[in-house]
């Protein structure tokens, strides 16, 4: 990097300090290209911290190949919690109560689990540590960006600290209002659902077995997710996906309440539920750009595409992008962020994501399902995928990115 008091240098602005903002980082630091990566709001490392994320990632597998590839896997592993078995339940008849149960083992498919389960806040405290172990890598954070100027040979960023960044690429990693996605004047096409959802983290007196729990009535999906045990208890994280009125009664509840409405929807399979943490809101929308290059920027993650917490695909999609942009900056380094890189980029991905951002929605559509008729539907739906093994096996790879 090079530097003077009002001015810097670099291969690569991350525009971006969440999860798939900092692994960004991490990827094309390990590669030898020199990175600045900014966010104006300081990342929260501490699970009880006021702000911190609740939520959880599943990291399937090719996702966990490409932080090994990082470098970052070696300080996660003891933290993460292996997705064996992805457990559907429709519990959508007239008793809240499981009526079809159905399993979908890894080990139909792989002599590996599907994926394995971080919490967001953890992943941000052991991202930001191992960047600044790398000497061509500097975040920034509390530090944002402002303003974009590109010609075809390279980009200026401003930011809010008064600095200058050039470089060749910008990586818009800024979530789903993206700054730099407005700069660069891409467009975006949202679908609003009326929902939200709860996450926060619960113990049990079942153990999870290493088995992710996706259980569906209406309003939308609660789905338990394996974490380590935490103070000698079983544990999972949950997001529970609802209309957003209910959502926010829900999460308004005192404690006592709050929990026996947990433990009714989840039908006490892992016995009765305690709330182990805060309770956090989050919107729930299906939103994905027009395209995802622009002159000298490159989108990712929910600057590109938002979807609904279902089939841990988000950030596993994020990093989807992030793989095939790697492979084109190394395949040929002295093209970085040119058109032709871009171009590439956009027709590796943007038709995927259009793919399986669809696929959510019609996900997502089918889990609000409230009339009971449709509901039934519902159900027999699930039993004759389940009944059908070659569709069953196609649809575990699809969900490992495996294209249909």
């Amino acid at each position: 990097m090079q530097n003077t008091a009002q001015n810097i240098d670099v291969d690569i602005v991350v525009s971006g300090g969440g999860v798939a903002g900092l692994t960004a980082a991490a990827l094309f630091g390990q590669a030898g290209f020199s990175v600045l990566c900014v966010d104006p709001t300081p990342p929260v490392t501490e699970r009880d911290a006021q702000g911190s994320d609740l939520r959880t990632t599943a990291f399937l597998q090719p996702s966990q190949a490409l932080l090994e590839r990082a470098g970052l896997w070696p300080r996660l592993a003891d933290e993460a919690a292996p997705l064996q078995i992805m457990r559907i339940v429709d519990a959508g008849g007239a008793l809240p109560e499981p009526r079809i149960v159905k399993d979908f083992n890894a080990s139909d498919i792989s002599d590996k689990p599907f994926g394995w389960n971080l919490p967001n806040w953890l992943l941000r405290r052991e991202l930001t540590a191992h960047l600044a172990t790398l000497d061509n890598v500097e975040f920034r954070a509390g530090t944002g960006t402002t303003t974009l100027f590109t010609r075809s040979t390279m980009a200026r960023v401003g930011l809010s600290d008064g600095t200058t960044a050039t470089c060749k690429l910008v990586i818009a990693a800024d979530g789903r209002a993206s700054p730099m996605r407005e700069a660069a004047g891409i467009r975006v096409k949202t679908t609003r659902y009326g929902q939200k959802a709860l996450a926060f983290a619960v113990t049990h007196p079942i153990p999870h077995d290493n088995v992710s729990t996706e259980i569906h009535r209406s309003g939308g999906p609660f789905t338990l997710v394996p974490l380590p045990d935490y103070q000698g208890m079983p544990s999972s994280a949950v997001v529970w996906m609802e209309q957003g009125a209910e959502v926010q009664r829900l999460a308004d509840l005192p404690e006592p309440e709050f929990e026996a409405a947990m433990n009714e929807r989840s039908c006490l399979l892992f016995g009765p539920l305690s709330l182990a943490s805060r309770r956090t809101v989050w919107p729930i929308i299906n939103q994905v750009a027009e395209r995802m290059d622009g002159e000298r920027v490159a989108l990712v993650a929910e600057a590109a595409h938002v979807v609904p917490p279902i089939g841990a695909q988000g950030l596993n999609m994020s990093l989807g992008d992030m793989r095939v942009l790697l492979d084109l900056a190394e395949a040929r380094p002295e093209g970085l962020g040119d058109a032709k890189m871009l171009k590439e980029f956009n027709r590796l991905r943007h038709r995927e994501v259009q793919i399986r951002a669809a696929g959510i929605d019609l996900l997502n559509r089918a889990s609000m399902i409230e009339s009971q008729p449709l509901r039934d539907l519902r159900a027999a739906g699930l039993n004759a995928i389940y009944s059908m093994p070659q569709v069953r096996k196609l649809m575990m790879q699809m969900g490992l990115g495996a294209k249909g």
